[in-house]
């Protein structure tokens, strides 16, 4: 791991944030090559100023900012509590607290549907309702003009 003074010289210390200097990843964040290794500077950072970081968690940026090193603005947290604070779709929707109708997503009209490798998804009651019952005028109406003589199956695709 590099030293601290290898590594105070690639920091730029603003009035909040401390700016990595250093190699910057396509992603944003910070990084320091070691030969024959590759840090992540905050990750580096925060161990020299603050110790270890918990096995198998990530570090928060708080201050959301991924050129960021200051310890202070670096918490570890789980990988889902991370995704959950960020901005990124997941974290949308999992904030929202109504659907697209304006149907409050609590009680009996939340329906919560589990997905492959344990994931969920949220479904509102009253628009999976309706939908259903579009699909099924659309389909009736769909065998009813069928004229072929073909079996339903033919005629819904």
């Amino acid at each position: 791991m590099p030293s601290l003074a290898d590594v105070e010289k690639r920091i730029e210390k603003t009035t909040s944030c401390w700016l990595w200097k250093g190699n910057i990843a396509n992603n944003g964040y910070g990084i320091i090559k070691k030969r024959p290794k590759l840090f992540l500077a905050h990750r580096v950072v925060y161990q020299l100023y603050r110790g270890e970081i918990p096995k198998g968690l990530p570090l928060d940026h708080l201050c959301r900012v991924r050129r960021c090193v200051n310890p202070s603005h670096l918490e570890p947290v789980t990988q889902r509590e991370n995704v959950l604070r960020g901005n990124g779709l997941a974290a949308i929707n999992a904030r929202r607290t109504h659907c697209k109708n304006g149907h409050p997503l609590t009680g009996a009209n939340l329906y919560i549907a589990q997905r492959a490798k344990g994931r969920t998804e949220r479904h509102c009651v009253p628009c999976q309702r309706s939908a259903t019952r579009q699909w099924r005028l659309r389909t009736k109406v769909q065998l009813s003009t069928d004229t072929t003589g073909g079996t339903r199956a033919q005629a819904m695709q």
